[in-house]
């Protein structure tokens, strides 16, 4: 009974960030598509950019939803996990878009957009097993 509960719960966490996470790819493809074509940005650039910012986005998200069972007490305790955070998934994040970005645009020349959205989907499950067991683990 304890393990289909355990397994239940990190479904719905799951879900959560996911959900958190879909908001997340919004905000990273506006911020892209604004940085390259409003601001005619390097793709590579721009793609940087917009993972900080869909990264510090989620961050205040999980943190207030996901994890909200694991909130943080105290400020101090928030910057170390912002910074576990930025650590664990904005490494994830900014290398592995950077990475794939380079790959699908720079060498295969798919859409940058579409490219995103394939980079996005590939890290996630990186990014929901080191957020769970690193950034907003159970005290």
């Amino acid at each position: 009974m304890t393990d289909r509960r355990g397994w239940r719960s990190l479904g719905l966490r799951w879900l959560k960030f996911n959900a958190v996470g879909a908001m997340g790819v919004l905000v990273q493809l506006g911020a892209l598509a604004i940085l390259v074509s409003g601001f005619r940005l390097n793709y590579l650039v721009a793609t940087a950019a917009a993972v900080e910012t869909a990264v510090l986005h989620n961050f205040v998200w999980h943190e207030r939803f996901t994890w909200k069972d694991r909130a943080s007490i105290s400020r101090m305790q928030v910057v170390w996990r912002l910074v576990r955070f930025h650590l664990s998934n904005g490494a994830i994040s900014i290398a592995g878009n950077l990475a794939l970005m380079r790959l699908l645009t720079g060498a295969w020349h798919v859409n940058y957009l579409e490219a995103n959205v394939a980079s996005i989907a590939t890290l996630s499950l990186a990014n929901f097993a080191v957020s769970h067991t690193f950034v907003f683990r159970s005290r």
